[in-house]
């Protein structure tokens, strides 16, 4: 659910911007802290977007045939009562 492409660049600039024992925690902290502000966030990868999208776009399609399928049918109704 995280974009880990971003958590990776991050982890990489801390990594290189401090080399020492004690900068490896920060950036664990860093890391897990910003993990969890991503979470509380509700996002969504890229990935799992164009899923639904596609999802939805299939959707409104056999919703607009269903549409014509029933406007169909109330007309030979129709016709069939007169």
């Amino acid at each position: 659910m995280l974009n880990t492409k971003l958590l990776d660049d991050l982890s990489a600039k801390l990594s290189a911007a401090a080399n020492s024992s004690p900068a490896k925690d920060i950036e664990k902290n860093m890391r897990a802290l910003l993990a969890q502000g991503f979470t509380r966030l509700d996002l969504v990868t890229r990935e799992e977007f164009d899923v639904q999208t596609q999802v939805l776009a299939r959707t409104r399609g056999k919703l607009t045939e269903l549409e014509a399928r029933v406007a169909e049918l109330e007309a030979q109704l129709n016709t069939a009562a007169k």
